[in-house]
């Protein structure tokens, strides 16, 4: 009975070990899921269009066609999706491009990404 015990004990263990894991990895999700959203919104305070946002997605979706071994697919969306908006040229223009006329700023967004 003690042998028994000692095994289930063991069991309870490793179940716990696995939700733990498996609460971080989602921990990680949400932290990059919450970087992805906050580009985003950046982006569209920015004013870009719907197509431009496209390409970045669709960009997104080609690059993850063939998921690498060992990596969460979802995770390496997420991952991929934030390098891409990260790289859009209009965040890092920001400052520049809201000191010029609307009608400009709205051309340039177009064109950027």
């Amino acid at each position: 009975e003690l042998q028994q015990k000692v095994e289930e004990t063991e069991l309870l263990k490793m179940e716990l070990q696995m939700l733990e894991t498996e609460r971080v990895r989602l921990s990680l999700v949400e932290e990059k899921l919450m970087d992805v959203l906050q580009l985003l919104q950046q982006l569209r305070d920015l004013n870009i269009s719907k197509r431009a946002l496209g390409k970045i997605l669709l960009s997104t979706l080609e690059s993850c066609r063939d998921p690498q071994p060992g990596k969460a697919q979802l995770f390496e969306v997420l991952d991929t999706l934030q390098q891409e908006l990260t790289a859009c040229e209009l965040l890092h223009r920001q400052p520049m491009e809201q000191a010029q006329s609307p009608r400009s700023l709205s051309n340039a967004l177009v064109i950027s990404c």
